[in-house]
């Protein structure tokens, strides 16, 4: 819940704080896992289908303590979708550096070809939209240094 409430101080345009999160823990996870293995079989090609893949895409979720479904409620009528995104993904940050300062590994990810179908399985209202899943648990793996390029190579400075 922590998490989630630093997500709820994201910046956000016109305050429409468009930021709209699903939590699945404990059994449902199963529930999230059985979904998302079975839409990976039912969009793929019999003949491009890989029984390793279908097992993967649901053992990511149970391997997972949790897994929030990151959704967006849009409001054209006051600003851009792009901007609606932009703040959502705020939020997501949010979460990430929460999770991170408190010992706990995450990732975003938007499992392709799944998103549309993801929302009609979380009943989303015509309004929102499913933009990915962020998946976090504990871990035991070794702090990995980013990889990030100087951010000289990035910015351009205009001085007069």
């Amino acid at each position: 819940m922590e998490l989630l409430e630093n997500a709820n101080h994201a910046p956000t345009h016109r305050l429409t704080q468009p930021w709209r999160f699903t939590v699945f823990t404990g059994e449902g996870l199963k529930t999230l896992a059985a979904f998302m293995a079975e839409n990976y079989r039912a969009t793929t090609n019999p003949a491009s289908f890989s029984q390793a893949k279908y097992d993967v895409t649901a053992d990511k979720i149970l391997r997972s303590g949790a897994v929030i479904a990151i959704n967006v409620e849009l409001h054209p009528e006051l600003v851009p979708e792009w901007e609606e995104i932009a703040a959502t993904a705020a939020a997501v940050q949010n979460i990430w550096l929460s999770a991170w300062e408190r010992g706990i590994g995450g990732y975003w990810s938007s499992p392709g070809g799944a998103l549309e179908p993801l929302g009609e399985f979380l009943n989303l209202p015509e309004n929102q939209k499913n933009i990915g899943l962020f998946y976090l648990g504990r871990h035991n793996a070794a702090v990995v240094p980013a990889r990030r390029s100087p951010v000289e190579e990035k910015t351009v400075w205009i001085e007069a």
